[in-house]
């Protein structure tokens, strides 16, 4: 279990993909269901497909077009949010967000969900899990243009939100990203270890990770905020 001063926490930013929902239909889409699609559509093999895909995207990887559903629909000449809509019924939750969320908001803490997913695809989980019931404000990245890996999205979330780092929580999948956010200041940071259900847990040794948020309730109930 993460040993985090609850006490000295007021908001939580929070991820989405491999944070709040599992990471396995990102994971399809990206590394199975598109390639698939393309290497269709340009009478192509499927190792082939997914060749020139892991191509493009190591091109674009980290930047705004990489999460860009315009982008890609633009590069592939592709309806990406119909290719999203064919294997949606892989969109899911991890077991352990809802409690999570809902211990959080009954404690009196600012929950925010901080994610560099296109709102197209923002908007696509939101049907799908409601989980915008759960979280007081939902920021995509694109919002500012730059993503999370960068020093200018902290500057600007900060600017739009007003969180005060040394007693903002962020807890993200990605250690670039954990990465980020500990150059800019946010003082209390939280790796997820299993954001895909169909993959082992990984070993995370750089940030304090959790694997079960189940594992903290007792710990966000019994320590409120202190200021």
């Amino acid at each position: 279990m993460p040993d985090l001063p609850w006490n000295k926490i007021k908001t939580v930013l929070l991820d989405m993909d491999g944070t709040l929902l599992d990471l396995h239909y990102d994971s399809h889409f990206w590394l199975e269901h598109l390639p698939k699609k393309y290497a269709g559509i340009k009478g192509i093999s499927e190792e082939q497909g997914k060749e020139y895909m892991m191509a493009e995207y190591r091109q674009v990887f980290g930047t705004i077009d990489w999460y860009c559903l315009d982008y890609w629909a633009d590069k592939l000449q592709l309806d990406i949010m119909q290719a999203k809509r064919e294997v949606e019924h892989l969109i899911s939750m991890r077991d352990d967000t809802i409690p999570f969320l809902d211990a959080l908001k009954n404690s009196g803490r600012e929950v925010i969900l901080v994610t560099n997913a296109h709102p197209g695809s923002l908007s696509l989980k939101i049907e799908h899990t409601a989980l915008d019931s759960h979280i007081d404000t939902l920021i995509s990245t694109h919002e500012f243009g730059v993503t999370k890996e960068s020093q200018l999205l902290w500057q600007k979330l900060q600017q739009r939100v007003g969180f005060d780092s040394e007693h903002t929580l962020f807890v993200d999948d990605s250690l670039p990203i954990l990465q980020s956010a500990k150059d800019f200041g946010i003082a209390h940071l939280l790796a997820v270890s299993n954001p895909d259900s169909q993959l082992p847990i990984k070993d995370v040794t750089q940030f304090l990770a959790t694997s079960d948020y189940r594992t903290m309730l007792d710990d966000i109930k019994n320590a409120p905020f202190a200021g």
